[in-house]
């Protein structure tokens, strides 16, 4: 059961959402609810008053022009902006897009009316997915997404999966449904607990490489991380030490010093782990957080014209996210090299097992680079460039839409590079037999070989790189 309360909203709720098909347990707080319908009928009552964007006003470079507070005005700014094009938006990112932004609306800002809230929560809690596309944003509202959504709410628009019965745009609701970037934020939060997982699965993969490479244990050493403790590393390198039972440094390795793949890891993943943490803190405030414009503040009887649908903090989050994340790859990619290197392993080149010549592991290589070329691509920040629209008035835009969207891009090209890495590491490991009985990381090792085909023989490897990425996430919670 999920608490949608516009304050404790997690991102973890989110992943569930998007994973759910069909109707989702929610509990829907009656104090919110109590809470959005007061400041609805403020927001009515300041519209016979005073100017309030949206309402007695067009928008963007319409702002000045004075309208009729009416439900035809509401239905013509919905009509307008439903122009999103290009592909659907996966259904997993639309459940989590409409639980978001039925969790702001509760925040009790909006001024957004009852009958609509009601039904968004309806479509949630049914699984109801009306159909969205992905091109019509670039970080200052998802105003095309959103559109499409509050139109199928209305009874105007399609549903993909389906329907709640239609209700009415009350004066005010359309700009007030708009102003958010739910399905922004619901890709980004899908983005950044797949980083997270596949971070953590990172020290299982590199942990297993180690005692492939027979590493030498000081890189990992807890004096050496005291003494320049940056949260993350220290954080990975504990993991590590736990990991391979290092509870003591025990004595060195096969060499003084190992390739950076290895003596690198705590302080490249560090600053990984360190990003991801700061992504998530930034969308737990942004799913829970306020962001219509105007805000409607009952506390104060009044409204408010801001920017908060400018999401600086997101794509700002993500760049960083994406390019540390790129960097760890890159370890990946080189301790795979040193695992087809007979100088590294004992073994011979590229873990082959047949006649001379043999290939083994070598497709891997190129297979790993491919991805990494993809998410080196994913990884170039999107927040270098900036827009100007509405006729100048909008003259700055973050694109954490396009930043979102890169993280899924990066997501999966991380996959297959740690899926590359864990296939060579397991097949090294068999071939030494490898004594991994008091080691934790056996664990992960043993997981690994009940989906990894135990044949050495040259074959196409393209089920094994498969599998391995499956098994990501169960190597993330050893």
């Amino acid at each position: 059961m999920i608490r949608v309360d516009g304050r404790t909203l997690r991102c973890a709720d989110v992943v569930t959402a998007a994973r759910t098909e069909g109707p989702l347990g929610i509990d829907v707080s009656i104090a919110a609810l109590r809470a959005a319908e007061h400041a609805w009928k403020l927001a009515e009552e300041l519209s016979t008053r005073r100017v309030v964007y949206g309402r007695t006003t067009g928008v963007g470079a319409n702002k000045d022009d004075i309208v009729e507070s009416s439900v035809e005005h509401g239905l013509r700014l919905l009509r307008s902006h439903a122009g999103g094009s290009g592909d659907e938006l996966p259904a997993g990112h639309v459940r989590a897009m409409l639980l978001i932004r039925l969790n702001q609306l509760l925040a009790g800002r909006s001024g957004i009316s009852p009958e609509l809230i009601g039904a968004l929560a309806e479509a949630v809690r049914t699984g109801a997915r009306p159909l969205v596309h992905r091109l019509g944003a670039i970080g200052t509202g998802d105003l095309a997404p959103l559109a499409e959504a509050a139109l199928a709410l209305t009874g105007e628009r399609p549903w993909v999966t389906g329907h709640v019965p239609p209700v009415p745009v009350r004066a005010g609701d359309a700009l007030a449904f708009m102003s958010s970037n739910a399905a922004t934020l619901a890709e980004a939060t899908l983005a950044a607990m797949r980083l997270d997982t596949l971070t953590r699965a990172s020290h299982a993969v590199a942990a297993l490489t180690y005692v492939a490479l027979d590493g030498n244990p000081e890189a990992y050493a807890t004096p050496v991380h005291e003494a320049r403790p940056h949260a993350g590393q220290v954080a990975c390198a504990a993991e590590m030490r736990r990991l391979l039972g290092m509870h003591q440094t025990p004595k060195p390795g096969r060499r003084i010093q190992d390739p950076f793949g290895l003596r690198a890891f705590p302080q490249v993943q560090g600053p990984a782990l360190d990003a991801i943490h700061y992504l998530r803190d930034v969308l737990a405030v942004e799913i829970n957080a306020s962001t219509e414009n105007p805000m409607i503040s009952a506390v104060h009887g009044d409204a408010y014209h801001h920017a908060h649908f400018h999401t600086a903090y997101v794509s700002t989050a993500l760049d960083q996210a994406r390019a540390t994340v790129h960097q760890v790859a890159e370890l990946s990619v080189a301790r795979l090299g040193d695992l087809v290197e007979p100088e590294f392993t004992g073994l011979r080149p590229f873990l082959a097992a047949g006649p001379p010549g043999s290939s083994g592991v070598m497709i891997l290589e190129y297979v790993a680079h491919d991805a990494l070329t993809e998410l080196r691509q994913a990884a170039l920040p999107a927040t270098l460039g900036t827009a100007v629209v509405s006729r100048g008035i909008e003259d700055h835009a973050s694109f954490s839409t396009q930043a979102a969207r890169a993280a899924t891009a990066a997501c999966s090209a991380y996959q297959q590079v740690l899926a590359c890495e864990l296939v060579a590491a397991v097949r090294a490991l068999r071939m030494r037999e490898a004594d991994l009985v008091e080691l934790p990381v056996r664990d992960a090792f043993e997981a690994a070989s009940e989906v990894l085909d135990p044949g050495l023989d040259d074959r196409p490897l393209t089920g094994d790189i498969a599998a391995a990425g499956g098994v990501l996430d169960s190597l993330a919670r050893i």
